[in-house]
């Protein structure tokens, strides 16, 4: 069966003004030696009052002048896409740059109407956000592969195979209309060595164009993985800035070790509770669809550092506490026992919400309350009315953080709860809740979310697990 690989470039993989984009040749080079490629991109950086600025946050930006009744600007934006301009040869530039012009022009358009209906909510903000960033970068990279000898195509929105349903700016994939929907792109996989194809980016049925959460380039990978596996050798491929390891090295500097091996629920936990792997939403439609993907988290820069995501690893050595991460702005929701379960079902049947942990329940004056762990504090501001309309007398709390222990097998760590209590405790930090279960792969802390607290903690934490030695 012939191998197709589904890379991801996000982009601090693209780099301000594409000035990632040599590695991310030399990458599909080698990619393309032994597979084909579909490769998925994410809106490129740029250089914005000396900071590195994504372009989707520059739209947004700009998106709520509009709605604020300021006149937006693309000149971010074009001015981005010039500098890329000039990695394409003469050869493919002069369509390039009509390509470049006419969704420049969609995106305009899409801030005007924003600017005139003082509004940037639903397929307005949708079309700006694609035309300007990730639709628009998958087809500047064809032209750059083009440029640099490759034979690529780009996908058209026209035929885009990514269906999913009418919640317009936090959409959900829907697998069976995709399969319905792949002749065009499969297409172009058997005539090129390349493909390249916006993330994030979904439409309807009816060819409304959607968009998922932030992040959501990573769940266009898998969704592209999941249709596809049965036709070729699947595999998906994260490009990032280094594989995998025990902490984020933005908090915690020391004693790093190196991530070889996660399985689909240690590196599901790890995204939902803080580590920037890949989104968690992408291993669920995987395993939803009852799909077994070969995942691989690849350094950019030392493509030889991988990290492998597999649904059941090889035989595990190392230590069994993989990663301590955590997770500000989070949010606890109380509510009775008795009405939880419709609250559930509500959240996975209408919401497709699945960004919560059940915490462990509690009585009081003989009424038994359960807790829910929000891992997103302006998700519930969002849905107050919502969330307390299944119990009136439910409370929330918010300015709560998170900080987790993750493992599939750190039950073989002796004491492992009480060591890293204690270890809360020489930080200065109050624990609020404990939640340790053996067939959750995962230990969670609550703390208050204020100043450094969770980075403190989980730079205590790390350094506790790193003085345990395992074979």
């Amino acid at each position: 069966m012939t191998k197709l690989v589904v890379a991801k470039f996000g982009g601090s993989a693209i780099g301000p003004n594409g000035e990632s984009i040599p590695k991310i040749i030399q990458r599909i080079n080698n990619l393309k030696k032994e597979s084909k490629v579909i490769a998925v991109f994410s809106a490129p950086l740029t250089m914005h009052n000396g900071k590195k600025r994504s372009l989707t946050d520059v739209i947004l930006e700009q998106g709520e002048n509009a709605q604020n009744g300021i006149t937006p600007s693309l000149d971010i934006v074009a001015s981005t896409y010039q500098k890329i301009l000039e990695m394409i040869n003469s050869e493919n530039i002069e369509n390039c740059k009509k390509i470049l012009n006419l969704n420049l022009e969609k995106a305009q358009k899409a801030l005007d109407e924003a600017f005139r209906n003082k509004e940037f909510v639903d397929e307005t903000r949708s079309r700006a956000l694609a035309f300007s960033g990730e639709i628009l970068m998958s087809h500047m990279m064809n032209y750059i592969l083009k440029s640099n000898g490759m034979k690529s195509d780009s996908v058209d929105f026209d035929d885009w195979p990514i269906i999913t349903d009418n919640n317009i700016e936090s959409t959900n994939f829907l697998a069976s209309k995709s399969r319905e929907n792949i002749d065009k792109i499969s297409q172009l996989v058997e005539e090129n060595e390349v493909v390249t194809i916006g993330g994030f980016i979904g439409k309807t049925i009816d060819n409304v164009l959607t968009t998922y959460e932030r992040g959501g380039s990573d769940r266009t990978a898998a969704d592209l993985g999941i249709l596809f596996h049965k036709k070729y050798e699947t595999s998906i491929d994260f490009e990032k800035d280094s594989a995998v390891v025990s902490a984020d090295p933005k908090i915690v500097e020391t004693n790093l070790r190196e991530v070889s091996q996660l399985s689909y629920n240690e590196a599901r936990l790890a995204g939902m509770f803080g580590m920037k792997i890949l989104d968690p939403i992408a291993i669920k439609e995987i395993v939803e669809n009852g799909v077994d993907l070969p995942i691989t988290i690849t350094n950019m820069k030392n493509p030889e550092k991988i990290t492998t995501i597999k649904r059941i690893l090889d035989e595990q050595k190392g230590h069994p506490i993989k990663i301590v991460t955590g997770k500000e702005n989070c949010a606890i929701f109380r509510i009775e026992t008795s009405s939880i379960q419709k609250l559930l079902i509500s959240l996975e049947k209408d919401k497709r919400y699945s960004e919560f942990v059940i915490l462990s329940p509690f009585t009081k004056d003989g009424i038994e309350f359960s807790r829910i762990l929000f891992l997103d504090g302006d998700y519930v501001k969002r849905n107050e009315k919502y969330l307390l309309g299944f119990d009136s007398l439910a409370t929330i709390t918010y300015n709560r953080g998170v900080i987790t222990l993750i493992g599939d097998e750190m039950w073989r760590v002796q004491q492992v709860a009480s060591r890293t209590s204690a270890k809360i405790g020489d930080a200065g930090l109050n624990i609020l809740n404990m939640d340790a279960q053996e067939e959750t792969s995962r230990i969670i802390i609550v703390v208050e979310d204020t100043g450094d607290n969770i980075k403190n903690a989980i730079k205590a934490i790390h350094q506790e697990i790193s003085n345990i030695n395992f074979i």
